[in-house]
């Protein structure tokens, strides 16, 4: 995959326990030739876990991409109208991030982005990570399932046993899952037995 000449808009909401999971792949977009624009949720620059600060976080962003990071709504807007994103990658996506994008709420940076990909026509992959996945945010993710220009990293439950409604996107597989959504095609599949990769 030759990314040189594409930007990716790589936006990263309130998953804490997946940060470290994703930044080798906003890496590899890199490495492959993208200019990759970081857009983070309010909960990554203001909240500091037990998998890291927010100034740790957002310093890896701007290290690996060499770009600011967008992370206001105001911020968010002009993507709209200067296309700038070949494609908007939302790794991860959270149950809440979810949920507000299916109802078409825009509240944050991350969602404002998404609206300008879906305006211009352009694809949008979504890499979900959420407790929630088959609960009451199954309903959501069945419509942006047949929502026109929405595609998905392949996800499955990460743990059965203790978290049965939980699902998570296979990370290794943003780079693949937005390649393909270029091409206008889903990567398949879609439904994977995720914890046999933990």
């Amino acid at each position: 995959m030759n990314w040189s000449g594409k930007t990716v808009g790589y936006a990263l909401t309130g998953s804490h326990c997946t940060f470290a999971e994703v930044m080798p792949h906003v890496q590899r977009f890199v490495d492959l030739g993208a200019n990759v624009v970081p857009i983070a949720s309010h909960t990554l620059m203001t909240t500091d876990t037990r998998f890291g600060t927010s100034e740790h976080w957002q310093s890896e962003l701007k290290r690996i991409t060499g770009n600011d990071i967008i992370s206001t709504i105001v911020q968010a807007e002009p993507l709209g109208p200067s296309k700038l994103n070949d494609v908007l990658l939302i790794a991860p996506c959270t149950g809440n991030t979810t949920s507000r994008l299916a109802n078409a709420l825009t509240d944050s940076a991350v969602l404002m982005a998404a609206k300008a990909q879906m305006r211009n026509g352009r694809p949008l992959v979504l890499a979900i990570s959420t407790n929630d996945g088959l609960g009451l945010n199954a309903a959501n993710i069945a419509k942006l399932l047949v929502a026109k220009n929405i595609y998905f990293v392949p996800f499955g439950q990460d743990n059965p046993e203790q978290k049965p409604n939980s699902l998570v996107a296979r990370m290794d597989l943003v780079v693949e899952a937005c390649d393909a959504a270029l091409r206008g095609q889903q990567l398949q599949p879609m439904l994977i037995e995720r914890y046999q990769y933990n």
